[in-house]
């Protein structure tokens, strides 16, 4: 089974232009997630989908591999889906490129155990550990079965706590796997009510009975989506490069920067 992680790596953000390339305890965001999942054993391969001379140029200073891609997508599901145009493979494990945190016990459960003949989208989704966290709309939250499957995502805190208050809420985790399948599905489909009122990407699968499933795993990771975030975020990487048995610091080591 061929899997190929992608980081989509975009310069154009709307509220943090050219963070792929902000400072991170002396390496750019983008070469900590692609240190983090090039040593993943399950990928055959991994790349970076980038749309901006910037980034590929810090991309070649680092020996990181990247697939240039248009820069007029409307998200980050369609420029994966252009990625599968270029390389063929039976999956697609996108990582975001702000999640610098992320880890491998985040990215393992969400890849399937065989090939799925029909659309197949896997996710990540961790327990929200604060009121702030959870009423954040920058979280996305995700309502799932016993099994797993995804009944709803939304920007608001669901469920709603009215017959009991016995409820943990989830948060998406920037980790996903496709097929192919589910890649074309995605740019075939146009956008539906609900994901144009939420702005979220993945209720285009819902809205059109594309079964989604997501895995809870235990993770720190958020995205850096404002300056505040970076700052969050280069606090916590300080403190696990210090720590010797830290991946962060394995990384730092194999590559002489320690």
């Amino acid at each position: 089974m061929k899997i190929i992680g992608v980081i989509p790596a975009r310069y154009a953000s709307t509220r943090f232009p050219g963070k792929p390339l902000a400072d991170i305890c002396g390496k750019p965001m983008i070469w900590w997630v692609y240190q983090k999942i090039k040593h993943i054993n399950e990928f055959s391969d991994v790349f970076c989908a980038i749309d901006d001379d910037r980034i590929q140029q810090i991309c070649e200073e680092n020996q990181i591999k990247c697939i240039r891609t248009r820069d007029n997508h409307p998200n980050h599901i369609s420029r994966i889906q252009e990625v599968s145009e270029k390389i063929e493979a039976d999956y697609y494990v996108c990582v975001n490129g702000d999640e610098p945190l992320i880890t491998r016990d985040c990215i393992i459960p969400v890849l399937p155990d065989y090939i799925y003949q029909k659309p197949f989208f896997g996710g990540a989704m961790r327990t929200l550990s604060s009121p702030a966290e959870t009423i954040d709309p920058a979280n996305i939250k995700i309502v799932v079965s016993e099994s797993g499957k995804c009944l709803y995502m939304s920007r608001t805190p669901v469920p709603y706590p009215k017959g009991t208050l016995k409820v943990s809420y989830k948060k998406y985790v920037g980790v996903e796997c496709f097929n192919k399948q589910a890649l074309n599905f995605f740019v075939d489909t146009p956008m539906g009510t609900i994901e144009k009122t939420e702005d979220i990407d993945h209720l285009r699968f819902l809205e059109y009975g594309v079964d989604m499933h997501f895995s809870l795993v235990e993770s720190d990771s958020i995205s850096v989506d404002t300056v505040k975030d970076l700052e969050f975020v280069r606090e916590k990487m300080e403190e696990r490069i210090k720590d010797k048995n830290s991946i962060e610091c394995k990384i730092l080591k194999e590559n002489h920067s320690l």
